[in-house]
């Protein structure tokens, strides 16, 4: 059985389309129905998809672009938060890659398998323990974002609230600290985020040490210092 909650956060956090944009009204009724979170987390997430849903679409694209995209500290690959661009990537993200096929899911989309949306679609066909065991790994990242988003006025910050709520677990306060530590990028200065970006390629090619563990234990060392849309069907299977 689907996770309704989590699909519709993965949905959410995605690059805004049309099909996106129609789906909307749905995905917020699934959001604050979901008692799992606090009710002024469920406010918040259908106060985000009305405006996701009934603003133009050209000024939600941007706005999301100027968000997770030109900006790396509130990028969506998880990783990037982890290990930057530097080949250590490379192997934990084969690594995620293998254990999305162990577990017969495919995404359906050219994002890197760490970013978030894609791993919120592959959790919510998984058991609610794995689950929060996944999310309470990634918790600080969660807590620092979502700070981040408060300090731009953006209510995309209630999606990372959401995800802590249902981790259930609080995060290390001295890992959120060191993220905040880094100074927040700026959208508008397109020289220094070209020259932010130009680090090492990350490579996907066999690594002889990587394994196929588990996702949490992949998100475990989280502790350490153009886009389609998924599937907008939230429909249990």
């Amino acid at each position: 059985m689907m996770d309704r909650t989590l699909k519709a956060l993965s949905l959410t956090l995605s690059y805004p389309t049309a099909e996106l944009q129609d789906v909307m009204p749905e995905i917020g009724v699934v959001l604050a129905s979901d008692p799992r979170l606090t009710p002024a987390t469920r406010l918040a997430l259908q106060q985000l998809a009305n405006d996701m849903g009934q603003g133009d679409l050209f000024d939600v694209q941007e706005s999301y672009v100027m968000l997770f995209d030109r900006s790396r500290t509130l990028s969506l690959n998880l990783f990037e938060h982890v290990h930057g661009e530097s080949r250590d990537r490379g192997g934990a993200m084969v690594s995620l890659i293998e254990t999305y096929r162990a577990a017969g899911f495919e995404p359906a989309t050219t994002e890197l398998p760490d970013h978030l949306p894609v791993l919120l679609e592959f959790l919510s066909t998984r058991p609610f323990a794995e689950v929060q065991e996944t999310l309470a790994d990634a918790a600080h990242i969660f807590d620092a974002l979502a700070t981040r988003l408060v300090r731009r006025t953006s209510r995309y910050d209630a999606a990372f609230a959401a995800l802590s709520q249902l981790a259930g677990a609080e995060a290390d306060v001295e890992a959120v600290a060191g993220m905040l530590a880094e100074a927040d990028d700026d959208p508008t200065d397109l020289t220094a985020l070209d020259a932010v970006w130009e680090e090492t390629e990350v490579t996907f090619g066999p690594d002889p040490n990587a394994g196929c563990p588990q996702v949490r234990d992949l998100l475990a060392t989280m502790d350490r210092p153009a886009t389609p849309a998924p599937d907008a069907r939230l429909a249990a299977e």
